[in-house]
């Protein structure tokens, strides 16, 4: 039923009209024209006509039983066939609304009945050049939107797969054709086909005759498109359809594959098909060579993405054993830079109870992130480093959540990243020298003590003399006056005042000095397997019976299965008593006093705890210093703590003390476990 129309002398014209004489004549005057011409007498014969035969344009009377010439035109122009098809509008009444409503139906032009010839077939010549003009524009639209179409599509094909499938596929529709190949040739190992057949699915190359291709190609005539109607030289795999149209892509002076289309009739393929394959052919052949460009453009881009992985995996592996080595120092360390921007931070910097985790520091500001240091004191520090480029060095303490004190080497130091003159960053390299302070604390209260031990030990006996010559005459003084050898003088009570604190200070002296030899006296330790749940039992039941203290509560605390430690049970005991009486002093109101054992590792740990007043963190370095004490003058000689730090030394433990004011002290000696198994062997 389409309509198109060749020249306007062959063109085929269908009459509709009830009037047989009117039918006849009518196709006498279009036939002496040179037309051929169809005549019907009612609409359903037009539309079984223009369902068989290809008319170009329809001359029907509007006057007519049943449908009527209106309703016949409205129905042709609601069908997609004939929706362009010229209709000649043909009626004996001239009256302008019967026009209007017959161009409203759909009419392209209207004669009144009766009409001359010339000018009958003037108007009709008029009509069937406009429609053949607008079909050769409607044949020119075709080919611009196939190839735009094309074009945009290729746009988007860079691997061969694609520019096959996209080739094939649009010319298949393009073309009305019932197969169609495209085939590409770019290099010994890139040969690509595609092939679209009557279903309109994509399949591979195997329709194709690639040998009987390749072999055309290679041809030097191959520049021009080939007509084939021989079924025998056919490309395409197919015995159904009648000839091919095949275009060679061609780019450059060098044949990079084919387009081959089959038709069902030689008249499908005509001059517009043809016209269609050779410039789907030629955009073909430009994205095939631009193909070749992509491949070889992404080989050398893997073959540089893979060196260019190589060198960031070995980057990315040096940084990560170079974040290796600063995670595994045991030093909290960050870097800044001019900006005081963070760019790097280790593992030590995330841990701990200032720790922070490292994505969420990366890139900020120091100063936002150190909220706890005094930002001027940073400020001038930091600043000094990039100015001077020196490095400086900061001991520091801090104070953890549970009071403990913890001191600090803060080293800041310049770096040039660059390698030019100016500091580019700071690293902050924090070093927890707590354990070493201590240590030297420690030695340094050892020489001290041993010092003091020395000149104790070189002058308590000088002391001791004087001190029994004074003690003697005292007493000697006192038994003449109960004698009465002194009755009747006036300064009797008074002498017998002096006396007793004659004698009673100089058995204080005499309490001190013994003291001093304790604490300088070289102890000759007995060593037993000593059970620690035991010594602080006893020490628990003297220190009870001592009554020291009101309201003060004993509470024992003892691990199962505790191990044995090596000493003397009497000197052991003598120092938990000494912390133990240091404890019940400290709770002047009251207060518990709790005195524990616990395995530790190879050690066993004895603490000693009270709920009394504590000890300001000021006393807490002085307290095993002889003669150091916080309590009033004579209720203590300062020695006690000293003389317990000694007898654990000896011991080969030590005692440590934490302590907060007014919530309690506790004191824990550690002393080393007997192994049990080492034990039993040398036992047997």
């Amino acid at each position: 039923m389409s309509a198109s129309p060749e020249t306007p002398n062959n063109a085929t014209l269908l009459i509709v009209d009830d009037d047989a004489l009117v039918r006849t004549n009518l196709r006498r005057v279009f036939e002496d024209a040179g037309y051929r011409a169809l005549a019907v007498a009612d609409a359903p014969s037009a539309l079984r006509v223009l369902h068989k035969e290809q008319c170009d344009l329809v001359v029907l009377d509007l006057e007519m039983p049943g449908v009527d010439g209106f309703a016949l035109c409205r129905l042709l122009r609601a069908q997609i066939a004939t929706s362009k098809l010229p209709v000649i509008a043909f009626s004996a009444s001239d009256d302008e609304n019967r026009k209007v409503a017959a161009f409203a139906a759909g009419a392209d032009d209207y004669i009144t009945k009766p009409s001359s010839s010339g000018e009958l077939l003037s108007r009709v010549s008029s009509h069937l050049r406009a429609a053949q003009r607008e079909w050769a524009l409607l044949g020119s639209n075709r080919e611009l939107r196939f190839l735009a179409d094309l074009g945009r599509g290729l746009l988007r094909a860079l691997e061969p797969e694609q520019l096959v499938r996209r080739v094939a596929g649009a010319t298949y529709d393009g073309t009305g054709a019932v197969l169609c190949a495209a085939y590409v040739d770019l290099s010994e190992d890139t040969k690509v086909g595609c092939v679209f057949d009557r279903e309109g699915s994509a399949e591979n190359d195997s329709l194709l005759h690639l040998e009987r291709l390749h072999e055309w190609l290679s041809k030097a005539t191959t520049t021009a498109p080939l007509l084939v109607s021989d079924g025998r030289e056919f490309f395409l795999r197919d015995e159904d359809h009648k000839v091919e149209y095949a275009a060679p892509l061609r780019f450059g002076g060098r044949t990079k594959g084919a387009l081959v289309v089959a038709f069902d009739t030689p008249e499908s393929c005509g001059e517009t098909e043809c016209r269609l394959v050779e410039a789907a052919a030629q955009q073909a052949a430009l994205a095939a060579h631009i193909s070749s460009l992509y491949l070889e453009a992404r080989d050398a881009s893997a073959s540089l993405a893979k060196i260019v992985e190589e060198r960031t995996a070995e980057a990315e592996a040096q940084r990560r054993f170079t974040d290796a080595i600063l995670d595994s120092l045991p030093l909290s360390l960050y870097a800044i830079d001019r900006n005081y921007e963070i760019a790097a931070w280790n593992r030590n910097r995330e841990l701990g109870e200032l720790g922070m985790p490292r994505e969420s520091v990366m890139g900020r500001n120091i100063y936002q992130v150190l909220t706890r240091q005094k930002r001027e004191v940073l400020e001038r520090e930091f600043a000094h480093v990039f100015q001077t480029g020196g490095i400086q060095r900061i001991e520091q303490e801090t104070l953890t959540n549970e009071n403990e004190t913890r001191h600090w080497l803060v080293s800041k130091i310049p770096m040039w990243a660059d390698g030019g003159r100016d500091v580019t960053h700071v690293i902050a390299v924090g070093e927890d020298i707590t354990a070493r302070v201590e240590a030297n604390r420690a030695v340094a209260r050892a020489e001290k003590l041993a010092a003091v031990g020395r000149l104790a030990s070189g002058v308590v006996h000088e002391i001791n003399n004087p001190l029994a010559t004074i003690s003697a005459c005292a007493e000697a003084l006192e038994s003449r006056l109960k004698e009465g050898a002194f009755a009747g003088s006036e300064a009797l009570e008074d002498l017998r005042e002096y006396l007793g604190l004659i004698r009673s200070e100089a058995f204080r002296c005499k309490s001190i000095t013994t003291g001093l030899l304790d604490f300088s006296r070289t102890r000759a330790l007995r060593h037993r397997p000593v059970n620690i749940a035991e010594v602080i039992a006893s020490a628990a039941r003297l220190v009870a019976h001592q009554q020291r203290g009101e309201s003060i509560e004993i509470q024992l605390r003892t691990e199962d299965a505790l191990a044995l430690v090596s000493g003397d049970a009497g000197q052991l005991q003598q120092a938990v008593i000494a912390l133990a009486t240091n404890a019940i002093d400290a709770m002047h109101e009251g207060g518990t006093l709790t005195i524990s054992a616990s395995n530790h590792h190879e050690e066993v740990q004895i603490e000693v705890a009270d709920t009394g007043v504590g000890i300001a963190p000021e006393n807490l370095a002085k307290i095993f210093e002889p003669f150091f004490t916080t309590k009033e003058v004579g209720h203590g000689t300062g020695l006690g703590l000293a003389v317990c730090y000694g007898i654990l030394t000896e011991h080969g433990g030590g005692l440590d003390v934490q302590s907060n004011v007014g919530v309690g002290t506790t004191f824990t000696i550690t002393l080393p476990a007997i192994n049990q198994a080492a034990t039993t062997e040398t036992e047997n």
